[in-house]
């Protein structure tokens, strides 16, 4: 299994509860659930410490990664993880009010994660699992390409494989795209280890992607890079940095106009935890927020569970940082103050 997979199973949460259990708690959170309105779900912008994004609506206690916006910030995308099925969710502003997120019309059959939205709003970027014509269907990470769809109205079209040259036989995955058009992407190697490429767009086509130099793919084994609106600079997690504080580190690589990298830097104890995951970020369409995912804990999640009742344990379990992953956000302040 490769580094990346191990990454999303280590991920992955599993809540059992009687059918019943699962109306009355349903019903409980629609009831308590309130309106959100205004810009980020009604959540007030961070500054430079982490907070927890939109706990209880977002961030719930479920596997939950990959933040992605729409330009005018009316549409919130994200991916969250319920034992081996990975589903990309979505809630939208209407009448000034954030709708209750739902699992996307286009996703829930296959899996699906890592939604990425062009500049201009126009196209949709995501990993998918689902085949190609021709392909039989089978479960689990297989096929694993980059599709994309187009605007249509107030939604999106069908899913198209991207095709080659971006899609290989190898997995393809983690889109982000430049202002430009440039897709910077994850391809998995024969020996399992995962490299970052980027595939320029030339009068509507990609070009034949070039693998970025050392400075980007850094460390022992690297994935999910997030490239900036600008393409001045690219955050990736990686493994095995000189400065990583744990298993999977954020870093910074900032770009020069001639096309050259500065050497990756970790991106320090505020959003890297020593025992926490980190390997999913972005920013918000101004470029004013990241977002990042990470497994980090709250204080009451190293405390002794004796004598506690299955419904105790249970309500921990559908609640944030209790050690699965959630979405954090803060000041991208964070990142210019690196810059060189």
């Amino acid at each position: 299994m490769s580094t990346r997979l191990t990454a999303l199973g280590l991920c992955c949460v599993v809540v059992a509860c009687s059918p019943m259990g699962v109306d009355d708690a349903g019903k409980g959170r629609a009831n308590a659930r309130p309106e959100m309105r205004g810009p980020y779900l009604g959540q007030e912008p961070p500054g430079l410490e982490p907070r927890l994004f939109a706990p209880g609506v977002v961030s719930t206690g479920l596997a939950t990664r990959d933040v992605a916006m729409t330009p005018d910030g009316g549409e919130l995308y994200f991916s969250v993880t319920l034992g081996d099925r990975t589903m990309i969710m979505v809630t939208r502003q209407v009448d000034g009010s954030w709708s209750e997120p739902e699992v996307a019309p286009f996703s829930g059959r296959y899996l699906d994660i890592e939604p990425a939205i062009s500049a201009d709003g126009r196209r949709f970027f995501f990993l998918s699992t689902r085949p190609q014509a021709g392909q039989e269907e089978k479960p689990g990470w297989v096929y694993q390409d980059i599709w994309v769809m187009d605007r249509e109205g107030d939604g999106w079209g069908e899913p198209a494989n991207l095709g080659p040259p971006v899609n290989s036989d190898a997995p393809e995955y983690f889109p982000s795209v430049t202002a430009d058009g440039t897709l910077y992407f994850t391809r998995e190697g024969k020996d399992r280890k995962s490299s970052i490429y980027r595939s320029r767009l030339v009068d509507g086509v990609y070009t034949e992607p070039e693998l970025l130099p050392p400075q980007v793919n850094c460390g022992t084994d690297r994935f999910n890079a997030f490239v900036s609106r600008d393409e001045t600079f690219v955050i990736v997690p990686n493994i095995g940095g000189e400065d990583n504080l744990g298993g999977v580190d954020y870093s910074v690589v900032f770009r020069s106009d001639d096309d050259t990298w500065s050497e990756p830097i970790n991106l320090g104890p505020a959003i890297n935890q020593p025992t926490g995951r980190e390997w999913s970020a972005s920013l918000s369409p101004d470029g004013k927020v990241l977002f990042f995912m990470s497994s980090r804990t709250d204080e009451e999640a190293g405390l002794p569970l004796t004598g506690r009742s299955i419904g105790e344990v249970l309500d921990l379990s559908i609640r944030p940082g209790q050690g699965s992953s959630d979405i954090w956000w803060v000041s991208a302040e964070v990142i210019e103050r690196l810059r060189p």
